[in-house]
Protein backbone atom coordinates (compact mmCIF):
# COMPACT_ATOMS: atom_id res chain seq x y z
CA UNK A 1 0.00 0.00 0.00
CA UNK A 2 1.66 3.69 -1.13
CA UNK A 3 1.97 5.61 1.92
CA UNK A 4 0.21 9.15 1.03
CA UNK A 5 2.80 11.40 0.39
CA UNK A 6 4.13 8.79 -2.33
CA UNK A 7 0.90 8.36 -3.77
CA UNK A 8 0.73 12.33 -4.30
CA UNK A 9 3.62 12.50 -5.35
CA UNK A 10 2.83 10.12 -7.99
CA UNK A 11 -0.35 11.29 -8.73
CA UNK A 12 1.21 15.18 -9.45
CA UNK A 13 3.86 13.35 -11.90
CA UNK A 14 1.31 11.62 -13.59
CA UNK A 15 -1.29 15.09 -14.11
CA UNK A 16 2.27 16.73 -15.19
CA UNK A 17 2.80 14.48 -18.02
CA UNK A 18 -1.26 14.66 -19.01
CA UNK A 19 -1.11 18.45 -19.44
CA UNK A 20 2.08 18.08 -21.13
CA UNK A 21 0.76 15.68 -24.04
CA UNK A 22 0.64 17.64 -26.88
CA UNK A 23 -2.52 19.26 -28.91
CA UNK A 24 -3.35 20.14 -32.54
CA UNK A 25 -2.19 22.64 -34.21
CA UNK A 26 -5.80 24.16 -34.26
CA UNK A 27 -5.55 24.65 -30.34
CA UNK A 28 -2.21 25.75 -30.56
CA UNK A 29 -2.89 28.72 -32.48
CA UNK A 30 -5.96 29.95 -30.69
CA UNK A 31 -3.40 29.63 -27.62
CA UNK A 32 -0.74 32.00 -29.64
CA UNK A 33 -3.25 34.40 -30.52
CA UNK A 34 -4.53 34.46 -26.35
CA UNK A 35 -1.00 34.85 -25.45
CA UNK A 36 -0.63 37.68 -27.77
CA UNK A 37 -4.42 39.66 -26.21
CA UNK A 38 -3.32 38.94 -22.92
CA UNK A 39 0.88 39.85 -23.05
CA UNK A 40 3.24 39.33 -20.45
CA UNK A 41 0.86 39.40 -17.61
CA UNK A 42 -0.30 36.07 -19.20
CA UNK A 43 1.87 33.09 -17.68
CA UNK A 44 -0.07 29.99 -18.17
CA UNK A 45 -2.95 28.98 -20.79
CA UNK A 46 -4.91 25.86 -20.30
CA UNK A 47 -7.25 24.01 -22.63
CA UNK A 48 -10.12 21.64 -21.36
CA UNK A 49 -13.77 20.50 -22.00
CA UNK A 50 -15.76 18.80 -25.00
CA UNK A 51 -13.15 19.92 -27.66
CA UNK A 52 -10.41 18.24 -26.44
CA UNK A 53 -13.26 15.28 -26.14
CA UNK A 54 -14.20 15.68 -29.51
CA UNK A 55 -11.45 17.36 -31.55
CA UNK A 56 -14.37 19.06 -32.94
CA UNK A 57 -12.65 22.34 -34.03
CA UNK A 58 -15.20 23.47 -36.47
CA UNK A 59 -18.71 23.34 -34.98
CA UNK A 60 -18.12 23.70 -31.34
CA UNK A 61 -16.38 26.45 -28.88
CA UNK A 62 -13.18 25.94 -27.78
CA UNK A 63 -12.64 26.62 -23.46
CA UNK A 64 -9.56 27.88 -22.45
CA UNK A 65 -8.37 29.21 -19.14
CA UNK A 66 -5.39 32.13 -19.00
CA UNK A 67 -3.40 32.46 -15.66
CA UNK A 68 -2.26 35.96 -14.92
CA UNK A 69 0.61 36.59 -12.37
CA UNK A 70 -2.14 38.73 -11.38
CA UNK A 71 -5.36 40.89 -11.90
CA UNK A 72 -3.72 44.05 -12.18
CA UNK A 73 -0.67 43.39 -14.37
CA UNK A 74 -3.72 42.49 -17.11
CA UNK A 75 -6.47 45.01 -16.47
CA UNK A 76 -4.46 47.25 -14.08
CA UNK A 77 -6.48 49.21 -11.68
CA UNK A 78 -9.97 48.74 -14.09
CA UNK A 79 -13.16 47.25 -12.68
CA UNK A 80 -12.62 44.58 -14.50
CA UNK A 81 -9.67 43.62 -12.40
CA UNK A 82 -12.20 43.91 -9.06
CA UNK A 83 -15.05 41.32 -11.25
CA UNK A 84 -12.07 38.87 -11.70
CA UNK A 85 -11.02 38.76 -8.39
CA UNK A 86 -14.74 38.60 -6.27
CA UNK A 87 -16.81 36.76 -9.27
CA UNK A 88 -14.33 34.94 -10.87
CA UNK A 89 -13.61 33.83 -13.83
CA UNK A 90 -14.07 36.74 -16.20
CA UNK A 91 -15.21 35.56 -19.12
CA UNK A 92 -14.71 36.70 -22.96
CA UNK A 93 -14.58 35.19 -26.71
CA UNK A 94 -12.06 34.90 -29.25
CA UNK A 95 -11.55 34.33 -32.66
CA UNK A 96 -9.13 32.33 -34.37
CA UNK A 97 -8.33 31.95 -38.43
CA UNK A 98 -8.42 28.19 -38.51
CA UNK A 99 -7.16 27.40 -42.24
CA UNK A 100 -9.34 26.36 -44.98
CA UNK A 101 -12.02 28.79 -44.80
CA UNK A 102 -13.57 28.38 -40.52
CA UNK A 103 -12.67 30.38 -37.41
CA UNK A 104 -11.41 28.36 -34.27
CA UNK A 105 -13.81 30.49 -32.21
CA UNK A 106 -12.85 29.88 -28.29
CA UNK A 107 -14.67 30.94 -24.70
CA UNK A 108 -11.82 32.12 -22.78
CA UNK A 109 -12.09 32.55 -18.69
CA UNK A 110 -9.17 34.14 -16.99
CA UNK A 111 -7.91 33.86 -13.29
CA UNK A 112 -4.66 34.82 -11.51
CA UNK A 113 -2.47 31.94 -10.80
CA UNK A 114 -2.78 32.67 -7.26
CA UNK A 115 -6.91 32.66 -7.19
CA UNK A 116 -6.48 29.58 -9.85
CA UNK A 117 -4.41 27.33 -7.19
CA UNK A 118 -6.83 28.23 -4.65
CA UNK A 119 -10.05 27.57 -6.33
CA UNK A 120 -8.81 23.74 -7.14
CA UNK A 121 -8.36 23.66 -3.14
CA UNK A 122 -10.39 22.21 -0.79
CA UNK A 123 -10.17 25.57 0.88
CA UNK A 124 -12.50 26.78 -1.85
CA UNK A 125 -16.60 25.40 -1.00
CA UNK A 126 -17.48 26.11 -4.74
CA UNK A 127 -17.00 22.96 -6.92
CA UNK A 128 -16.85 25.07 -10.10
CA UNK A 129 -13.04 25.32 -10.70
CA UNK A 130 -12.06 21.81 -8.77
CA UNK A 131 -14.49 19.90 -10.68
CA UNK A 132 -13.73 20.98 -14.21
CA UNK A 133 -9.68 20.54 -13.64
CA UNK A 134 -10.59 17.42 -11.98
CA UNK A 135 -11.06 16.07 -16.05
CA UNK A 136 -8.87 15.76 -18.24
CA UNK A 137 -6.78 19.44 -19.32
CA UNK A 138 -3.83 20.06 -21.54
CA UNK A 139 -1.07 23.05 -20.72
CA UNK A 140 -0.80 24.40 -23.46
CA UNK A 141 1.49 27.19 -22.68
CA UNK A 142 3.38 28.23 -19.22
CA UNK A 143 5.87 30.81 -18.57
CA UNK A 144 8.49 28.69 -17.33
CA UNK A 145 9.07 25.10 -16.02
CA UNK A 146 8.52 26.36 -12.18
CA UNK A 147 4.34 28.09 -13.37
CA UNK A 148 4.10 24.50 -15.23
CA UNK A 149 5.17 22.61 -11.88
CA UNK A 150 2.55 24.80 -9.91
CA UNK A 151 -0.39 24.48 -12.25
CA UNK A 152 0.42 20.65 -12.10
CA UNK A 153 0.48 20.53 -8.49
CA UNK A 154 -2.92 22.99 -8.50
CA UNK A 155 -4.55 20.46 -11.03
CA UNK A 156 -3.85 17.35 -8.54
CA UNK A 157 -5.87 19.52 -6.04
CA UNK A 158 -8.81 19.94 -8.29
CA UNK A 159 -8.83 16.00 -8.41
CA UNK A 160 -8.21 15.02 -4.91
CA UNK A 161 -10.47 18.04 -3.88
CA UNK A 162 -13.19 16.50 -6.22
CA UNK A 163 -12.91 12.89 -4.98
CA UNK A 164 -12.16 13.73 -1.17
CA UNK A 165 -15.69 16.20 -1.59
CA UNK A 166 -17.67 13.00 -3.02
CA UNK A 167 -15.99 9.71 -0.57
CA UNK A 168 -18.36 10.68 2.20
CA UNK A 169 -21.41 10.15 0.14
CA UNK A 170 -20.36 6.87 -1.19
CA UNK A 171 -21.05 3.43 0.78
CA UNK A 172 -18.76 1.63 2.94
CA UNK A 173 -17.54 -0.43 -0.15
CA UNK A 174 -17.40 1.39 -3.68
CA UNK A 175 -16.40 1.10 -7.35
CA UNK A 176 -13.56 4.28 -8.80
CA UNK A 177 -17.00 3.85 -11.48
CA UNK A 178 -19.69 4.68 -8.87
CA UNK A 179 -17.60 7.09 -7.17
CA UNK A 180 -16.62 9.33 -10.14
CA UNK A 181 -20.02 9.18 -11.77
CA UNK A 182 -21.23 10.44 -8.34
CA UNK A 183 -18.73 13.03 -8.40
CA UNK A 184 -19.52 14.58 -11.63
CA UNK A 185 -23.25 14.23 -11.06
CA UNK A 186 -23.24 15.78 -7.83
CA UNK A 187 -20.80 19.21 -9.53
CA UNK A 188 -23.23 19.19 -12.23
CA UNK A 189 -26.01 19.36 -10.16
CA UNK A 190 -24.43 22.24 -8.12
CA UNK A 191 -24.48 24.99 -11.60
CA UNK A 192 -27.30 25.45 -14.03
CA UNK A 193 -27.45 22.61 -16.39
CA UNK A 194 -29.92 20.76 -18.50
CA UNK A 195 -28.56 17.53 -18.40
CA UNK A 196 -29.72 14.66 -16.98
CA UNK A 197 -29.00 11.90 -14.40
CA UNK A 198 -26.73 10.48 -16.60
CA UNK A 199 -24.30 12.65 -17.17
CA UNK A 200 -21.76 12.52 -14.57
CA UNK A 201 -21.57 8.59 -15.78
CA UNK A 202 -21.14 10.03 -19.59
CA UNK A 203 -18.35 12.24 -18.33
CA UNK A 204 -16.70 8.98 -16.48
CA UNK A 205 -16.83 7.07 -19.48
CA UNK A 206 -15.42 9.57 -21.62
CA UNK A 207 -12.10 9.09 -19.98
CA UNK A 208 -12.57 6.00 -18.06
CA UNK A 209 -9.45 4.36 -18.57
CA UNK A 210 -7.48 7.47 -16.95
CA UNK A 211 -9.70 8.14 -14.22
CA UNK A 212 -9.42 4.38 -13.51
CA UNK A 213 -5.10 4.67 -13.68
CA UNK A 214 -5.77 7.47 -10.99
CA UNK A 215 -7.73 6.47 -8.69
CA UNK A 216 -5.47 4.15 -6.73
CA UNK A 217 -3.29 6.95 -6.18
CA UNK A 218 -5.87 9.98 -5.32
CA UNK A 219 -7.40 7.58 -3.19
CA UNK A 220 -4.28 5.93 -1.00
CA UNK A 221 -3.78 9.80 -0.78
CA UNK A 222 -7.31 10.10 1.15
CA UNK A 223 -6.68 6.99 3.40
CA UNK A 224 -9.27 4.39 0.96
CA UNK A 225 -7.74 0.76 1.24
CA UNK A 226 -8.92 -1.45 -1.78
CA UNK A 227 -11.22 -4.07 -0.95
CA UNK A 228 -12.56 -7.04 -3.32
CA UNK A 229 -11.84 -7.20 -6.70
CA UNK A 230 -11.97 -3.24 -8.00
CA UNK A 231 -13.43 -1.96 -5.06
CA UNK A 232 -12.48 0.05 -2.31
CA UNK A 233 -13.23 0.65 1.29
CA UNK A 234 -14.33 4.28 2.47
CA UNK A 235 -11.34 5.80 4.80
CA UNK A 236 -12.06 4.60 8.53
CA UNK A 237 -13.98 7.53 10.59
CA UNK A 238 -15.47 9.39 7.17
CA UNK A 239 -19.33 9.55 7.27
CA UNK A 240 -19.67 6.26 9.66
CA UNK A 241 -22.51 7.05 11.44
CA UNK A 242 -26.01 8.29 10.09
CA UNK A 243 -25.14 12.07 11.83
CA UNK A 244 -22.35 12.13 9.99
CA UNK A 245 -23.85 10.70 6.49
CA UNK A 246 -26.52 13.43 6.53
CA UNK A 247 -23.85 16.30 7.47
CA UNK A 248 -22.12 15.49 4.59
CA UNK A 249 -25.53 15.18 2.71
CA UNK A 250 -26.41 18.81 3.84
CA UNK A 251 -23.04 20.47 2.87
CA UNK A 252 -24.04 19.57 -0.81
CA UNK A 253 -27.05 20.79 -0.60
CA UNK A 254 -26.05 23.81 0.39
CA UNK A 255 -23.46 23.44 -2.07
CA UNK A 256 -25.68 23.14 -5.00
CA UNK A 257 -27.77 26.34 -3.58
CA UNK A 258 -24.51 28.60 -3.64
CA UNK A 259 -23.50 27.12 -7.23
CA UNK A 260 -26.69 28.15 -8.50
CA UNK A 261 -27.13 31.40 -7.06
CA UNK A 262 -23.34 31.85 -8.56
CA UNK A 263 -23.60 30.50 -12.09
CA UNK A 264 -26.48 33.45 -12.59
CA UNK A 265 -24.52 35.89 -11.29
CA UNK A 266 -21.58 34.68 -13.73
CA UNK A 267 -24.20 34.72 -16.64
CA UNK A 268 -25.02 38.45 -15.24
CA UNK A 269 -21.67 39.54 -15.09
CA UNK A 270 -20.32 38.10 -18.81
CA UNK A 271 -23.12 40.58 -20.34
CA UNK A 272 -20.86 42.87 -19.20
CA UNK A 273 -17.27 41.79 -19.47
CA UNK A 274 -17.77 39.58 -22.79
CA UNK A 275 -16.95 41.12 -26.38
CA UNK A 276 -21.02 40.18 -27.62
CA UNK A 277 -21.82 39.49 -24.21
CA UNK A 278 -25.52 39.29 -24.79
CA UNK A 279 -24.87 36.90 -28.26
CA UNK A 280 -22.76 34.55 -25.68
CA UNK A 281 -25.46 34.71 -22.79
CA UNK A 282 -28.03 33.35 -25.60
CA UNK A 283 -25.37 30.73 -26.89
CA UNK A 284 -24.86 29.78 -23.12
CA UNK A 285 -28.44 28.75 -22.41
CA UNK A 286 -29.52 27.29 -25.96
CA UNK A 287 -26.71 24.84 -25.10
CA UNK A 288 -27.67 23.61 -22.26
CA UNK A 289 -31.60 24.09 -22.42
CA UNK A 290 -31.79 22.95 -26.23
CA UNK A 291 -34.09 26.20 -26.60
CA UNK A 292 -32.67 28.28 -29.79
CA UNK A 293 -32.58 32.05 -28.70
CA UNK A 294 -32.80 34.42 -31.36
CA UNK A 295 -31.28 38.03 -29.87
CA UNK A 296 -33.19 40.90 -30.84
CA UNK A 297 -32.57 44.74 -30.89
CA UNK A 298 -33.64 45.85 -27.67
CA UNK A 299 -31.97 43.12 -25.81
CA UNK A 300 -28.76 43.99 -27.22
CA UNK A 301 -29.80 48.03 -25.64
CA UNK A 302 -30.61 46.03 -22.42
CA UNK A 303 -28.44 43.12 -21.63
CA UNK A 304 -28.58 42.61 -17.92
CA UNK A 305 -32.37 43.12 -18.20
CA UNK A 306 -32.30 40.29 -21.42
CA UNK A 307 -30.46 38.15 -19.72
CA UNK A 308 -32.72 37.77 -16.52
CA UNK A 309 -35.69 37.22 -18.73
CA UNK A 310 -34.26 34.68 -20.45
CA UNK A 311 -33.41 32.85 -17.81
CA UNK A 312 -36.34 33.06 -15.83
CA UNK A 313 -38.45 32.24 -18.93
CA UNK A 314 -36.37 29.33 -19.68
CA UNK A 315 -36.22 28.15 -15.84
CA UNK A 316 -40.13 27.87 -16.18
CA UNK A 317 -40.19 25.82 -19.22
CA UNK A 318 -37.76 23.84 -16.88
CA UNK A 319 -34.91 24.08 -19.34
CA UNK A 320 -32.69 24.44 -16.11
CA UNK A 321 -32.77 21.97 -12.91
Amino acid sequence: MMNVQDARETLTATIAAELATPVDPEVERAAADLRARFGEGAVAVLFYGSCLRTRDYRHKILDFYVLFESYEAVWGKRWLARANALLPPNVFYAETEGGEGFKIRSKVATLSLPHFERLTSRRTFNSSVWARFAQPARLVWSRDDETARRVAAAVTDAVITLVGETLPLEPACFTPASLWSRAFTETYRAELRSEGADKGREIYLHAEERYNAISPLVLAHLGSRPADGDRYSRPIGLSDTPDDARRWAFRWWLRRLQGKAISLLRLVKASFTFDGGIDYLAWKISRHSGVEITVTPWQRRHPVLAGLLMFWRLRRKGAFR
